[in-house]
């Protein structure tokens, strides 16, 4: 998997709207997360595209290694307005931000990619990991399990001369 390279964007503020649930990797929520979202997507008014947003917020501490740790997950698609939110959804405001951005091609039920850019290509970068939101975008080609699925990994990050 070496030969994954990401591209560097600066994200620009972004309004999503959508569901958030805590969960950890232990008693992941994932499934059920989306079987409660995606029935009620249509509700949301204003869609920039039809791209969905899978967004993981890590707290302060967050340990991968420890399977207990919570976090929160959404499930969301970008808008223009942000002021008709449907009953029981949120708003949710991506900050603008620096991002290491990979496009996946392959199973979401595959952690390799994970363990690739963090295990990988994150230590030999010129990047450290920023304390942002993690997300991946959706699109049309997007197909979940199937190894034919694709989709962006956008994994946030800072120059690794700013820790002096």
């Amino acid at each position: 998997m070496s030969q994954v390279q990401p591209n560097i964007q600066l994200l620009q503020p972004k309004k999503l709207i959508g569901i958030p649930m805590s969960m950890s990797l232990a008693n992941n929520k994932t499934a059920l997360l989306w079987k409660t979202f995606m029935p009620r997507r249509k509700e949301i008014m204003n869609n920039v595209n039809e791209e969905l947003f899978s967004i993981n917020i890590y707290p302060p501490g967050y340990n991968p290694a420890n399977p207990a740790d919570e976090f929160e997950k959404w499930a969301a698609i970008e808008v223009s307005d942000d002021r008709i939110v449907p009953e029981n959804m949120q708003l949710f405001l991506l900050q603008e931000g620096l991002y290491a951005v990979f496009h996946y091609k392959g199973s979401s039920n595959d952690p390799s990619i994970f363990q690739y850019i963090f295990t990988e290509w994150l230590p030999s970068s010129t990047y450290v990991l920023d304390n942002r939101p993690h997300f991946e975008v959706l699109g049309k080609l997007y197909k979940n399990a199937s190894p034919d699925s694709e989709e962006d990994i956008w994994i946030p990050i800072k120059p690794k001369s700013n820790l002096q």
